[in-house]
């Protein structure tokens, strides 16, 4: 193998997971497990009724289907290779491995936050001016939001994993994470990465401030139209559409800002963990949730669903 100042490159790395660090890893694992299944079988659903019921046929509930996809795609990208790494009892993975989990999962990420901005402006529209919103929000302009989402986080995706990787690492293997979390792998090169730590940083804070500054635009003119309302029930029903989309930012750019926004010199492998379990994971899990609860249409759609079920007992 190549040699690089005397030290033998590595061909793979090993990730250390996230159960290594407590007594409670069988506990902690099931419950992971859990929030796995709910959160597929959450948004898989979810996308299901938006597709087979004709009244979700909106473009609120085609940007929905999407982000249900992008979560149910995230969490299978970092929940199945960690379980059976935990079953395995080792977390070595390649470093094509690597480089794949890394697109996927900036990609994924990329894509969530310019797909939340989107839905955020077809609020403001639905708002604001809605005897013109099925002109503005008409369904190529809907597939261009769509396309531009996936086009810019793959870009973003493709560039990291590429110079990610194209470091030469040697010494230690150990990838104190449970997935290839970029900071995390860079650890281990054994080059100078002060300078695209830097442009990573920079990177990921215009990728997160960019949307959000879309979405909190949006959604200052929203409150702006609801105050000038005079129907209290109006005001209601306005407020009501975006609680659920409101909540969702809350909890992804929340958890984003802090694990990318932050210097690295205030992280810590324990918070890193805990802040990706969250986004990877338990936002993923929660998202079809608060959905559904909080929106009439989709507890309907799901009951006419049940409805048509032989197990269901009636007829709709």
């Amino acid at each position: 193998m190549a040699l690089v100042k005397n030290q033998t490159l590595i061909s793979h790395f090993i990730l250390l997971g996230l159960f290594n660090d407590t007594p409670l890893h069988l506990l902690l694992f099931s419950f992971i497990i859990v929030m796995f299944l709910v959160a597929f079988s959450g948004n898989g659903l979810m996308i299901l009724l938006i597709n087979a019921d004709s009244r979700l046929h909106s473009p609120m509930y085609f940007f929905l289907s999407w982000l249900s996809l992008m979560d149910l795609m995230l969490i299978s990208t970092i929940v199945p290779r960690m379980a059976i790494d935990y079953l395995l009892g080792h977390g070595s993975i390649s470093f094509t491995g690597c480089g794949l989990q890394i697109l996927f999962f900036v990609t994924l990420l990329g894509d969530e936050c310019f797909l939340l901005a989107f839905m955020a402006y077809d609020r403001y529209v639905a708002i604001s001016n809605p005897l013109r919103y099925s002109v503005i929000m008409s369904r190529r302009v809907c597939w261009l939001m769509v396309a531009l989402c996936w086009l810019s986080g793959l870009l973003d995706g493709l560039i990291q994993a590429i110079y990610t990787l194209s470091f030469p690492y040697c010494g230690s293997q150990e990838i104190d994470h449970f997935f290839c979390d970029i900071p995390a792998v860079l650890k281990l090169a054994c080059a100078d990465t002060s300078l695209y730590e830097t442009m990573i940083y920079v990177c990921c804070v215009l990728m997160l401030l960019l949307p959000f500054s879309i979405i909190s635009i949006s959604y200052l003119l929203i409150l702006i139209t609801v105050l000038r309302m005079r129907s209290a029930e109006g005001r209601q029903k306005a407020f009501a559409t975006c609680s659920s989309h409101m909540a969702v930012v809350s909890l992804f750019y929340g958890a984003a800002m802090i694990a990318y926004m932050q210097p690295q010199t205030y992280h810590s492998s324990k918070q890193d963990k805990v802040v990706s379990a969250f986004y990877t994971m338990i936002t993923p899990m929660l998202n079809p949730l608060i959905y559904s609860l909080r929106n009439k249409e989709v507890a309907g759609a799901l009951m006419k669903l049940l409805g048509r079920c032989p197990c269901g007992g009636g007829q709709v």
